[in-house]
């Protein structure tokens, strides 16, 4: 399979690094909100880029950029996902995996064979209402098993969630902080209604009520963040 999508330079995908991020078409999600809405609607449609010419492109950046972000859509859903990681971690390359979780035997493996140094990890909501926002009917127990597995892994991780008014409450941070008690580090992520969002108009939660969540969440993870907050947390 091949990616769809490339930016060449990212300062925030993966902490200081200076990162590539690549991007998978499909995903067996379709949450309302998502910003890659053509990618995971109409995964046929999208652009398709020869690996060999990223691998030129990584090639040229060698001793420039420190990673490569392999995000979506869901990358696990890539059939020959571990040889490209492979190819990129043979340039000498950091690799950042996105994913929604939903593949766990994916993430162990590719763990378990040393191809992934962090993985980002969406909690979309508390258990009970997670297959309304994901927007799609799921198994809950696969994403359970994704989360136990990437707490015990021993590589760095993270948890993030958009956040909505219309899908996240201050119950529902209760009970996202239970599950990931301990967790290395969660971030809550601002909502944009962004052009390629699957479904347009929901509402942005506002500072004042994020800062709450975060309060909530500090009670069960000791490192918690804002993503697209201008003001300083």
């Amino acid at each position: 399979m091949d990616f769809s999508g490339m930016e060449k330079l990212s300062l925030v995908d993966f902490d200081d690094n200076l990162t590539a991020t690549l991007f998978m078409a499909g995903c067996p999600f379709r949450c309302p909100f998502c910003h890659n809405g053509e990618l995971v609607l109409h995964p046929e449609r999208a652009e398709k880029i020869p690996f060999e010419d990223i691998l030129d492109y990584l090639r040229k950046r060698q001793g420039v950029l420190d990673a490569v972000c392999i995000s979506g859509g869901e990358p696990t859903l890539m059939n020959d996902l571990e040889a490209k990681i492979r190819a990129i971690r043979e340039l000498g390359y950091l690799i950042k995996l996105d994913s929604n979780g939903y593949n766990p035997a994916i993430l162990k493996d590719l763990v378990a064979k040393g191809l992934i140094d962090y993985i980002a990890m969406d909690i979309k909501n508390s258990k009970a209402k997670y297959s309304l926002t994901c927007g799609v009917d799921i198994d809950i127990s696969r994403i359970e098993e994704s989360v136990r597995f990437i707490m015990e892994s021993g590589i760095r991780y993270e948890f993030r969630t958009t956040i909505m008014d219309e899908f996240h409450d201050y119950a529902d941070m209760m009970a996202i902080g239970e599950w990931i008690a301990g967790a290395q580090r969660y971030f809550l992520q601002r909502y944009e209604d962004r052009e390629g969002c699957i479904q347009h108009h929901f509402h942005q939660i506002q500072p004042q009520k994020a800062k709450e969540f975060k309060n909530i969440i500090k009670a069960y993870v000791d490192d918690v963040g804002f993503r697209g907050y201008e003001f300083n947390d």
